[in-house]
């Protein structure tokens, strides 16, 4: 028996599945941040991408040499969105986890909106509307109650570590792969898409950690970091990109962006559940002003 069609609808809607990929890249940060000290960063992210790139490639491979005439046409936009998703994000991202406080980690991430809304007004030319930019005040509202425990001193104290700058590296290159997914709208479907993207961006990543290798950096072979690659192959990479570029080609990067204000409060949750911290009155509030955010960017009249 079939669902409702407006049920259906619902949980087929772009705006509930953008909040996927938010939910498994909270996951990912705090893997990540547990993964100090057993897997390095540039190891985690190379094996990350190889493990899903060995999932996927069996089944998106003869999609992938059908299309091989198309692959040729757009290679430099390929080679743009691999080096800024795959390379660049992730990696810069597990280099921020070493040495930065996960408080000052979310609070350069949450600026990755207003980096999209810059980004698509000047590539793009898209406007933003009255309630969408309300939107976004609402929702980084939310993510400051979270990352600041409801004290604003704490956010005038903070100071940019050397791991603050890769967050925003980090920031800098998915609001700029983002951006670009829109604006080329290449003629993959979206695993196919997925597989080029690790196809080319995976080698990106393969000097740097040898080098890590070479350095002494040793990658911990035992059951948790086999864990550990397991979550971060399949639900950040897999998943989460394919919902991701679903979202960004249907709703645009501007109201995709805004999700990105959702992992910081996911995050929180993540945390109390799994690393025994408490789920706090700012969280609720954060999730709260959070949503709201979304709901008031995504309305019909917002568009």
């Amino acid at each position: 028996m079939q669902p409702p069609r407006k049920l259906r609808r619902f949980l087929l809607s772009p705006y509930l599945l953008l909040l996927l990929p938010s939910l498994f890249w909270a996951g990912n940060a705090v893997i990540g941040r547990g993964a100090v000290g057993i897997v390095p960063p540039f190891g985690l992210s190379f094996w990350r991408w190889a493990t899903a790139l060995a999932i996927l490639l069996p089944f998106t491979l003869p999609r992938v040499w059908a299309q091989r005439a198309l692959v040729r046409r757009h290679i430099a936009e390929l080679f743009a969105l691999a080096a800024t998703s795959v390379a660049a994000y992730n990696t810069f991202l597990y280099l921020a986890l070493q040495t930065t406080t996960a408080i000052n980690a979310t609070l350069v991430a949450s600026s990755l909106p207003i980096v999209i809304v810059g980004l698509s007004w000047l590539w793009l030319g898209e406007r933003v509307t009255l309630r969408q930019a309300g939107g976004i005040l609402a929702s980084m509202v939310g993510v400051l109650f979270v990352i600041s425990h409801g004290d604003p001193a704490i956010l005038l104290e903070m100071r940019l570590t050397r791991g603050d700058a890769w967050v925003l590296a980090a920031t800098l290159a998915w609001a700029a792969y983002s951006v670009l997914l829109r604006r080329y709208l290449l003629p993959f479907d979206p695993f196919t898409l997925l597989t080029l993207l690790m196809v080319i961006g995976t080698p990106m990543i393969l000097p740097f950690y040898l080098w890590e290798m070479a350095s002494g950096i040793a990658f911990d072979w035992r059951w948790e970091s086999v864990l550990i690659i397991g979550y971060v192959a399949l639900f950040p990479s897999i998943a989460a990109y394919y919902l991701w570029n679903q979202g960004i080609a249907t709703v645009g990067a501007n109201l995709a962006g805004l999700y990105s204000n959702v992992v910081p409060v996911f995050a929180a949750v993540l945390s109390t559940v799994f690393l025994g911290e408490y789920f706090r009155w700012y969280h609720l509030l954060g999730l709260v002003l959070s949503f709201l955010g979304i709901w008031l960017a995504t309305r019909p009249s917002a568009r």
